[in-house]
């Protein structure tokens, strides 16, 4: 009985008061990192997913993450509840590229780092990171960057080959990088980064496409402007 009661003392006495004008700082702090952090995906990442709409999470996800474990840390028993909460969670988000789960992991840091309430070392972390993925997009080659996303599917045939399709995109635009590419026994996937001077290269280059197979399906996601 006596071990009980000793227990139950030393998981109340775990509790800790949380400052309301230190939480609402590091909450604040939270939010601006995170939306720094988004317009910076936006802007330097590759990721062939809508960045636009896919960094408008890292706020949230920051801002979530500081809220429980601000919570969280104030008692060892929440702790381990936390614990048995998280194990009948399952996300079913596919993450198709690394770079979108770098990102996401970085935002989760910037909720972890002000959740325990060290806001310095987060900002400079985080800062630090910044400038380092700034740095990544100014020493790349000094070649034609891409600024559209062709993605094109279609009932496989020896004409819808890979280096068909990199002959004819490559014949209409400046740089193309091959991204992506999924075979199955009837259908043909891929995704492509290309540099066109023009619309009117875009044009001629869709019509070239078609003519390996018919109903194909191409889809263009405009990343810089043609001609950026």
């Amino acid at each position: 009985m006596e071990k009980n009661q000793t227990l139950l003392e030393y998981f109340a006495a775990q509790n800790a008061e949380i400052g309301i004008v230190g939480f609402v700082v590091n909450f604040l702090l939270a939010a601006l990192l995170s939306f720094i952090l988004s317009r910076v995906y936006i802007r330097f990442g590759t990721s062939l997913s809508n960045r636009e709409l896919f960094g408008r999470n890292f706020v949230l996800l920051s801002m979530t993450t500081m809220l429980i474990i601000t919570i969280v840390k104030s008692s060892l028993a929440l702790s381990l509840g936390l614990v048995g909460a998280l194990s009948i969670i399952r996300f079913r988000a596919a993450i198709k590229e690394p770079e979108e789960l770098s990102y996401l992991f970085l935002a989760i840091a910037i909720g972890l780092g002000m959740g325990a309430n060290q806001p310095l070392i987060t900002a400079i972390g985080f800062l630090v990171m910044t400038v380092i993925l700034t740095l990544r997009r100014f020493v790349r080659d000094k070649e034609p960057e891409a600024n559209l996303y062709v993605t094109i599917s279609g009932i496989r045939s020896d004409e819808l080959a890979l280096p068909r399709v990199l002959e004819i995109i490559g014949k209409h635009a400046l740089n193309v990088r091959l991204r992506r590419f999924d075979e199955t026994e009837k259908l043909v996937e891929a995704s492509f980064q290309a540099q066109f001077q023009s619309s009117t290269k875009v044009n001629a280059c869709v019509r070239r496409l078609r003519d390996l197979n018919e109903g194909m399906k191409i889809s263009l996601v405009d990343d810089r402007g043609i001609g950026a």
